[in-house]
């Protein structure tokens, strides 16, 4: 196990594995009573016992004596804490199948020998603990194998690499990994290295939590033909662990373009596959074919430097030191258009509407004073403040035509910026191109409600704990929308919806808005029947509903 020698198993990335998974792996991986097996990161030991259950159950091991196994290092297994290691000998002995257990470092370990089934659950450290030489190990683990790993990678994803060099041919890999695999840029090394050195892949997920008291979601990885390639994955979904012993699960078979792309469509049924990779290919295209979208203005602190109407008349700053903004979050933002209407309603609600932003040197008295309670409160030593040239200058990033929420409980919403204010980091701005423009304004903001745009969102969003899904400006360049032929097209049907849909997002009902987006655009405009327009709809309610579950 990598990462620091603690007494608490959380902070070296340990998370007791439950004993369904560790049965269901074992009893994949191992498939002969003389199969060797080894398990990386053996903590408590889960593992290996599951492997002495399986070899004593099912190959009658231990009746058949000693002399029925390959060697005494049959069962290995690697554990940095020596406690851990001591614990692990002691449960697996007493499971039947005595296992040779090396105390150290998994990235010390190099891959002299082979092993007929590598199972295991790599320690799950976050990059910002992940760090000094242990770090070091496990990058350099990595470039071993021609796939160098981010910074931001957590220790998972190049113990995954480290562990396929011990899989002997004609062996297996089955690992516990978070669903991290499936999404995170930092894991496209990991998904391009198993997609070209097993020539068979196949991912287990559940729908609900496996982990008691854990928020991370897994997939389970089941890996095997080494040192062939293959140009797709094979995903099984269950509902929970009980369901690992149902066979009748249906399992689904995904290619992506690239090896190195996101795996999350490959949660997608067939009809919703096909009917999302058709309309990708004839009617629909990227957010970045419209615009450029890009993050707010970053002020350091905003409680400084964001003001209500009350706060500007109090103090009696000139009106060019001010600058109309849309207010820090996004709850504002749940309709289409955020109009100056809105804006002025925000002002008199006592919203901060406005930003400190003395555009040049020639300051108030007021503006001075403020520029000095600032600085007794040292304001002026926030990171962002003490790297820029005067600290109170915050830097402006261009007026968007549209306004991105990016951290939704439900969906994310494009809203023409009809205010015409700035933004900040709170939500992301959409500059259109020129030709796209009038039409981009008054018809994106609509045509994004509809189901295809909305499981686009998850396929290319972040899903973080508390259900919550995000939106990177590079992310939000893939998320899919109407091409600008498609929406020429529909234009004049979507905007006959506009009071319906006023009506429907102003009551919180979204997917009655969805519905009605997806008729004009969907059915009228792109041509699909209802039954893929379904199959679109209860895929994305599938992926929000995974997602949910984690809140």
């Amino acid at each position: 196990m990598s990462g620091p020698i603690t007494a608490e198993p959380k902070a070296r990335g340990a998370f007791f594995t439950p004993s369904a998974i560790c049965d269901f792996i074992a009893r994949w991986a191992i498939r002969s009573g003389r199969d060797r097996i080894l398990e990386p990161s053996c903590g408590d030991a889960a593992f290996l016992t599951a492997a002495g259950k399986r070899l004593r159950d099912s190959f009658d091991l231990v009746a058949r004596g000693a002399e029925s196994l390959v060697s005494i290092d049959q069962v290995q297994g690697v554990e940095l804490h020596e406690a851990s290691a001591r614990e692990a000998a002691f449960i697996s002995a007493r499971a039947g199948v005595p296992a040779t257990i090396l105390i150290g470092d998994f990235f010390d370990v190099s891959p002299e020998s082979r092993f007929d089934a590598v199972i295991g659950n790599p320690p799950y450290i976050r990059y910002q603990d992940f760090t000094g030489e242990a770090r070091a190990k496990a990058q350099r683990r990595a470039l071993e194998v021609g796939h160098p790993m981010s910074g931001l990678a957590s220790s998972w994803a190049p113990f995954v690499l480290h562990a396929a060099r011990f899989v002997a041919p004609g062996g297996r890999l089955g690992l516990v990994l978070p669903a991290e695999l499936l999404s995170v840029n930092y894991a496209a090394p990991v998904r391009s290295f198993l997609m070209g050195t097993f020539g068979q892949i196949e991912l287990v997920l559940f729908e609900e939590r496996v982990f008691p008291g854990v928020m991370e979601e897994v997939v389970l990885l089941l890996a095997e033909q080494p040192g062939k390639t293959t140009d797709h994955v094979a995903v099984r979904q269950l509902r929970d662990l009980v369901a690992l012993d149902d066979g009748g699960a249906s399992v689904s078979s995904w290619t992506p373009e690239e090896t190195s792309d996101k795996w999350l469509p490959a949660l997608l049924g067939p009809a919703a596959g096909e009917t999302y990779a058709k309309l990708n290919r004839e009617s629909f295209t990227t957010l970045s074919t419209w615009g450029n979208t890009y993050l707010g203005a970053v002020t350091g602190n905003n409680r400084f430097f964001t003001l209500t109407a009350a706060d500007v008349s109090r103090r009696g700053f000139r009106e060019p030191e001010l600058l109309p903004i849309s207010p820090p979050g996004s709850r504002h933002l749940r309709g289409t258009t955020f109009t100056e209407r809105a804006w002025r309603e925000m002002v008199n609600a006592g919203g901060r509407t406005h930003l400190f932003f003395p555009a040049n040197d020639d300051l108030s008295s007021a503006a001075r004073a403020y520029i000095k309670e600032g600085e007794a409160l040292e304001v002026h030593k926030a990171y962002k403040c003490r790297v820029r040239k005067p600290w109170w200058r915050v830097p402006i990033v261009p007026t968007p035509d549209l306004l991105l929420t990016y951290m939704n409980h439900d969906a994310p919403r494009l809203v023409r910026n009809e205010a015409n204010v700035a933004h900040l980091n709170s939500i992301h701005g959409v500059r259109l191109r020129s030709e796209h423009s009038s039409l981009g304004r008054h018809g994106l903001p609509i045509a994004a409600l509809n189901s295809m745009t909305l499981l686009g969102a998850e396929l290319v969003g972040r899903s973080y704990g508390g259900g919550m899904l995000k939106l990177e400006p590079k992310e939000a360049d893939r998320l899919p929308v109407p091409s600008p032929d498609l929406l020429t097209r529909v234009a004049p049907a979507l905007r006959a919806l506009h009071p319906q849909l006023g009506r429907a997002l102003r009551g919180g009902a979204l997917l009655d808005a969805v519905q009605l987006v997806d008729r004009a655009l969907l059915i009228e405009g792109a041509k699909l029947n209802r039954r893929a327009v379904r199959a679109l709809r209860d895929a994305r309610e599938a992926m929000f509903a995974r997602r949910s579950a984690r809140s």
